[in-house]
C-alpha cells in the first residue's frame, strides 16, 4: 500500500472510530457526519490507489465513487446509501433544520448508518 493509500485509509479508520464514540454518547447528529467523513476518505484511498493522482478536493460521496470508477460496482443499496449519507456532511455542519434533523437521528437510526458505513468501508479496502 503506498503511502497516499495508506494515509487516506487510516484517517478513514479514524473517523469511523469518532462515528462509534459519537453514538456511544448519543451524540447523533455527528455520527451521520463521521460516517460520511469515513466513507469520503476511504473513497479517496480508493481513488489514489487507481488513479495515481491526488484525491480530488471534493466532499460529494457519489462524486469520488464515479471519479474513481468504483460506482459502477456498487450495488443499489451502496448507491441508496451514500444518497442518504451525502447530506449529512452540511447539515452536521450548518444544521438548517436542525430541531427536524435531531428528532431524526433517533439511536436505531444512527446504529444503521454506522452499521451501513462499517460495510461500505469493508468494502472497499478489500478493493484496495
Amino acid at each position: 500500500m503506498n503511502e497516499k493509500v495508506k494515509y487516506w485509509t487510516e484517517l478513514s479508520e479514524y473517523d469511523m472510530k469518532t462515528a462509534e464514540a459519537m453514538l456511544q454518547s448519543q451524540r447523533y447528529l455527528y455520527v451521520g457526519f463521521m460516517a460520511h467523513q469515513a466513507v469520503e476518505k476511504i473513497l479517496k484511498a480508493y481513488f489514489v490507489s487507481v488513479t495515481d493522482e491526488t484525491a480530488p478536493f471534493s466532499h460529494s460521496l457519489s462524486f469520488l465513487a464515479k471519479r474513481s470508477d468504483i460506482y459502477k460496482s456498487f450495488s443499489e443499496e451502496h448507491k441508496d446509501f451514500i444518497d442518504l449519507l451525502e447530506p449529512m456532511n452540511i447539515e452536521a455542519r450548518y444544521p438548517t433544520h436542525k430541531k427536524q434533523l435531531m428528532e431524526s437521528l433517533t439511536g436505531k437510526r444512527c446504529t444503521e448508518i454506522l452499521h451501513n458505513a462499517q460495510e461500505l468501508q469493508r468494502w472497499i479496502m478489500k478493493k484496495l
